[in-house]
């Protein structure tokens, strides 16, 4: 009999559940979709902070500079004659000066003679050095021309060549070693004018554009901190000068210039030249509000506020000196810009342009 118990088969049962005893959830109640209508309210781009900040960042990156063309124009043709007149004259009074020595006593006039050809041998030094300064910036915008023609024609020839210019202008900078061995180990495999071009930015100027970046933001700080304690206007003015020089020629020195007097005077015309083009030199104090935020920016103090806004100058000044003293547009790389300082510079800003990325 247990047997007969143990294998007794048995039919499925059914049961049935009322649908009074089911569980309640939350929103589960069964409704036609509904209407908002007129309930939701869509906040005008012009209104939004988060998109107006990031608009007001964006605004305050200047676009590529380049160099300005170099023409013959009355002013340097008045500049030169005057040159060489100041330059007549002085020899005149130093001839004037080793004759009178000579006729007081012959060891004057000797000593005189001397000084006069220690003198100008060491000034011809300096006008070699200002030369060759000169022609070496040259030589690297014309390098950069050539790049840029290379990359759009598609010049594999050219693009070799161009290549093998820019690792002989970068072969005594340490920072380019593994890069430029990396183009050895793959000479030869890369036929695409293009893919060669961005293989080369990639590798020889990315610990550059690292090293021109970190350049930028010392130097940005620096002005940032100082004008924001200094007591006077001409104290600030001064020391903006002093330190956009200074980073200016670091820059050229990174990128494998060496430009002497005339060529960072050259190089600093350059850059406030574009920046006066572009519009970009002025910072208004609604746009730094924008940036910084609407409720912080009304709680900074004033002296702080000219802080940020001469730190700001002085990193769009660094990213336009980086565009002149680059030996190769930005192609493979991406170009810095004032986000990339912001956060550093003004730290109350780092939240909005979080939420304005999003």
């Amino acid at each position: 009999m247990n047997d007969d118990f143990k294998y007794r088969r048995r039919r499925p049962a059914a049961f049935s559940v009322e649908h009074d005893e089911r569980p309640e959830r939350v929103g589960s109640s069964q409704r036609g979709p509904a209407s908002f209508g007129d309930q939701v309210i869509m906040t005008p781009d012009a209104e939004d902070p988060f998109i107006a900040t990031t608009a007001a960042v964006d605004a305050l990156n200047p676009p590529e500079a380049k160099p300005g063309r170099r023409r013959l124009s009355f002013g340097k043709i008045a500049f030169g004659a005057a040159a060489i007149l100041f330059s007549l004259a002085v020899g005149v009074w130093i001839d004037r000066l080793v004759r009178d020595l000579f006729a007081r006593t012959d060891w004057l006039g000797y000593a005189a003679m001397t000084v006069v050809a220690v003198g100008a041998l060491a000034f011809l030094v300096v006008i070699v050095r200002e030369l060759a300064g000169m022609m070496q910036l040259t030589a690297i915008q014309r390098l950069k021309t050539d790049i840029a023609q290379a990359a759009e024609q598609g010049n594999s020839k050219v693009a070799r060549g161009a290549i093998s210019r820019l690792v002989h202008l970068l072969a005594a900078n340490p920072r380019t070693a593994r890069g430029r061995t990396r183009l050895a180990e793959t000479e030869g495999e890369i036929i695409d004018a293009p893919h060669l071009i961005e293989l080369a930015e990639r590798e020889l100027l990315a610990p550059l554009d690292r090293d021109a970046r970190r350049v930028i933001l010392a130097a940005s700080k620096r002005v940032s901190i100082v004008t924001a304690v200094s007591p006077r206007a001409l104290v600030d003015l001064g020391y903006v000068l002093y330190e956009s020089a200074r980073m200016i020629r670091a820059m050229a020195e990174l990128y494998g210039g060496r430009p002497g007097t005339l060529g960072l005077l050259r190089l600093m015309r350059d850059v406030i030249a574009h920046l006066a083009v572009t519009g970009s030199i002025a910072v208004g104090d609604s746009l730094i509000q924008q940036v910084v935020g609407h409720g912080l920016a009304s709680k900074l103090s004033a002296r702080l506020g000219e802080g940020v806004v001469n730190g700001l100058m002085t990193a769009r000044i660094g990213i336009a000196a980086m565009d002149l003293c680059r030996p190769m547009p930005f192609r493979a790389l991406k170009r810095p810009g004032i986000g990339d300082f912001l956060a550093d510079l003004a730290p109350g800003s780092a939240r909005l342009e979080t939420s304005g990325d999003r």
